[in-house]
């Protein structure tokens, strides 16, 4: 028994041995795949330390190699091109043959939902499917994996497009390989690695946080979760002192009763795997570690982007990540490869402001102008406002095809983006906007074109009568006498009509001088006669009072108090209001936000309001008495000052303030007569 036992375990251990010697080779290589054309290919993979490693594609020249101490092998094949498929041989201790792979054109298919969408949840899928006969067209999706670290290697298989197969390509990579297909006459692949519903942050490098000042706060989080960087083991090392003196002090504590322990400070956090916690796949690196590096550095002739949902409230900050994002890979890849995105559709997101959506709009075309080699496809003519998976992927892959069609091959003659502002000229009361890619410039719905907005002096924004003149729009409104700015598309819901001879439409834009406050009082008369006293952004406000400007310490006596507040509403209009005053006191420090500090309390009347607002409910006028009721307090419904009209139940123009002292204050000024409430703070 003794010795069968032996045996077997020899056998064993031998089979072991086999099974670690077999040459392997990285998982984005396989049959049926496309190669880049025209490019040095890379092929790499592990075997055992040691083993020779032979490769051939094609009728190339074999290529040899020897797989190093930790296993892995890598060679460089010289580019080929080539209509026939090929085949790609590697040998070492057994033979792996991979068939039917094609030179053409490579693209990595990346984002969230929007690039994860297939083409059978597209519109007219029957259709698409039965016409899907485009064998040279290849697609590879990457399985969903986030990892703390980069990992060596993918999975997955390439498929070949055929009326079976094509419902489950990402939807956006599809049409658009469909067109480039069309017009170049070349194999495309398609490397489809996204995953619905994330943000940017994980499909970054490390090298491309590093690359953007503005988001060093995510690069250190990122280097102390990585046990290789000298910054995860300073902090380590300085824990683990902590520890041993704590060990120290126990030990003695046990020993003879000496001195006290107090607990041990918890683990750093920071110094956990990145993927530690809830939702693994949404921290910064997580799906480029799992999901992008094992087939880096694969050659491929751009990437497209459909991403950015999941970010939209970031405003401007997303363009520097997308900063991160593009120069990371294109570093990493050794090559400023060509970066084209799909610009978010018009949906309804909730109950946040109209304007959230267009700053985030503005932010994906600043990034589409700075980071070089680089482009945008808008579409709000094509979305679903009830939908944030519009099904018209259709128009979104040939507008990628038409950027690479024209900036990466070189068609020159192709329109392939909307009209986008040129120039902007204010005109008396009108402004007109001259627009590049403006040929045939038309609406798509034959009416005139809407979704402008204009903005002068002494006004809000309102909405705009527009003409078109050749490649410029002309902006007028009865309401604007003196114009000074205008915006376009500025609102999550806008779906303009504006487009070119192409049918691709222009994105949301806003150009000219917003009219500060001092523009804006202009139209009481008395401006001339006032100086700032303060200045507050309301978003700051809190406990502590952190004003813009605050001259209380260099006026002289005043008479008169004047305050101009001005707010945003939920679809994104400027609105405003002017209320002046005679002097309720003769301290400049008591007239700002009452505070418990500033010692402000008023709960007084006051005479000769001027009151201005774009409001058509506020009741203007001049004159006019009212009450303001000043102070850091809460404030109670009770009528305290028995002002006519007022309720002692309903918070309204007569309230009464209430404990505690320190509260959430109340700053409110009331037109008495009319039984309104002009602002309230």
């Amino acid at each position: 028994m003794k010795l069968k036992t032996c045996v077997l375990l020899f056998l064993l251990c031998l089979s072991a041995h086999m099974a670690c010697a077999d040459v392997k080779v990285a998982a984005i290589f396989g049959s049926n795949m496309v190669l880049q054309r025209d490019a040095d290919i890379p092929v790499w993979g592990w075997a055992e330390p040691g083993e020779n490693i032979c490769i051939q594609l094609g009728s190339g020249e074999e290529q040899k190699t020897v797989a190093g101490k930790d296993g892995s092998w890598k060679v460089v094949l010289p580019k080929q091109n080539g209509s026939e498929p090929v085949k790609l041989v590697v040998k070492g201790n057994n033979e792996v043959v991979f068939t039917d792979i094609l030179l053409g054109e490579v693209w990595l298919c990346s984002g969230q939902s929007n690039m994860e969408f297939t083409v059978n949840r597209s519109n007219n899928f029957e259709e698409e499917a039965k016409a899907a006969n485009y064998p040279t067209i290849r697609h590879i999706k990457i399985p969903k994996r986030p990892a703390a670290l980069p990992e060596k290697d993918v999975a997955g298989t390439w498929e070949v497009c055929s009326p079976e197969t094509v419902g489950k390509f990402t939807a956006c990579g599809y049409f658009m390989a469909r067109k480039l297909q069309q017009e170049l006459k070349v194999p495309v692949g398609l490397i489809n690695s996204s995953w619905g519903g994330t943000r940017i942050e994980p499909w970054t490098p490390p090298v491309g946080f590093e690359g953007v000042p503005a988001l060093k706060g995510i690069y250190d989080r990122v280097l102390l979760a990585d046990p290789g960087t000298k910054e995860h083991k300073e902090k380590l090392g300085a824990y683990a002192g902590e520890v041993r003196e704590w060990l120290g002090k126990t030990d003695a504590f046990l020993k003879d009763g000496a001195g006290e322990v107090s607990p041990l400070s918890p683990y750093p956090s920071e110094l956990l795997p990145i993927t530690t916690g809830k939702s693994p796949h949404q921290q910064p690196t997580a799906l480029y570690n799992g999901m992008i590096h094992g087939f880096v550095p694969l050659p491929i002739r751009g990437a497209i982007w459909y991403q950015g949902e999941s970010n939209h409230g970031e405003g401007m900050m997303y363009k520097e990540k997308m900063k991160a994002l593009v120069g990371g890979w294109r570093k990493l890849w050794g090559n400023d490869f060509p970066f084209y995105f799909v610009q978010i559709a018009p949906y309804s997101y909730g109950n946040e402001p109209a304007t959230v959506v267009p700053i985030f709009w503005e932010a994906q075309e600043a990034a589409s102008v700075e980071i070089p080699n680089c482009g945008m496809v808008v579409t709000n003519d094509v979305g679903n406002i009830k939908d944030i998976h519009p099904r018209n992927k259709q128009a979104v892959g040939l507008r990628l095809a038409l950027l690479a069609l024209k900036n990466t091959y070189g068609m020159k003659d192709i329109l392939a983006s909307g009209p986008k502002m040129k120039e902007m000229k204010v005109e008396g009361d009108k402004i007109r906007v001259v627009f590049d890619n403006a040929e045939g410039l038309t609406t798509r719905d034959g009416k005139a074109p809407d979704w402008f907005e204009i903005i002068g002096k002494g006004t809000g924004y309102v909405k705009a009568d527009v003409v078109i003149d050749g490649d410029a729009v002309i902006l007028s409104s009865p309401e604007v006498k003196e114009a000074c700015a205008m915006r376009f598309a500025w609102s999550k819901l806008a779906e303009p009509n504006l487009i070119n001879k192409a049918g691709i439409p222009a994105g949301a834009f806003r150009a000219g001088e917003v009219p500060t406050v001092d523009n804006l009082v202009l139209n009481v008369g008395e401006s001339k006669d006032y100086a700032l006293a303060y200045d507050l952004d309301l978003t700051e406000l809190g406990r502590t009072v952190k004003y813009k400007v605050d001259n209380s310490k260099n006026l002289g006596a005043f008479d008169r108090i004047a305050y101009m507040l001005e707010l945003t509403d939920a679809e994104g209009k400027e609105q405003y209001v002017y209320v002046s005053m005679d002097a309720f006191t003769d301290d400049a420090r008591k007239i700002a936000i009452p505070t418990l500090d500033s010692k402000a309390f008023f709960n007084v009347p006051v005479k000769n309001m001027n009151i201005v607002s774009n409001v058509r409910s506020v009741k203007g006028g001049t004159g006019i008495n009212g009450n303001i009721e000043f102070w850091p307090n809460n404030y109670a419904a009770t009528n305290s000052m028995k002002i006519a009209g007022a309720s002692d139940t309903t918070y309204d123009f007569g309230d009464a303030p209430s404990e505690p002292d320190d509260g959430y204050g109340s700053m409110q000024v009331h037109n008495t007569g009319a039984k309104q409430t002009v602002f309230a703070i």
